[in-house]
């Protein structure tokens, strides 16, 4: 057994406990072992099991970028929201693209999900070296060219 998939086992252990809530249930916590033990072995069984999906690598490098992307999520919602409410009408819906220096998937799909979970805008395709999306004003589409969040996540993507 590799280090890869005991550290699987023991977060999905730990995901399963704190979700369920189910810690002395004489039914369900077997069936909670029995789902993590299945769960383990068959990603072991089909190869998927190593660094990339190794949760805790992602922990220490995560904690600097999630504030700082949880800070865009904050001030984007309270910009649509105030374009919304004050000036309907000044929204600019349009399809865009914008440059991505990451080098793995990993990275890529972090990318793309940043830039879906930033209010006003959806990733439409990913793929290497671009990313498509749809924006709903020229300003978010501004601040995605500008490059800030391809620069932070290419740093997590390295720390990786």
């Amino acid at each position: 057994m590799t280090r890869y998939t005991v550290s699987l086992t023991l977060v999905l252990i730990a995901v399963w406990l704190l979700l369920s809530g189910m810690w002395t249930h004489p039914i369900i916590l077997p069936l909670g072992a029995a789902s993590v033990a299945l769960t383990v072995w068959l990603a072991h069984r089909l190869g998927i099991v190593d660094r990339e999906s190794d949760p805790l690598h992602l922990v220490l490098p995560s904690i600097k970028y999630w504030p700082w992307l949880l800070g865009q999520i904050l001030r984007a919602n309270l910009q649509v929201a105030a374009r919304i409410l004050t000036n309907p009408t000044d929204l600019s819906p349009r399809l865009a693209r914008v440059r991505s220096t990451q080098n793995s998937d990993l990275g890529r799909s972090i990318f793309a999900n940043s830039i879906t979970l930033t209010p006003g805008t959806v990733t439409i395709r990913v793929s290497a070296g671009e990313i498509f999306y749809y924006a709903i004003s020229d300003d978010l589409v501004a601040e995605l060219d500008e490059g800030e969040m391809d620069r932070r996540v290419t740093r997590l993507e390295e720390e990786l």
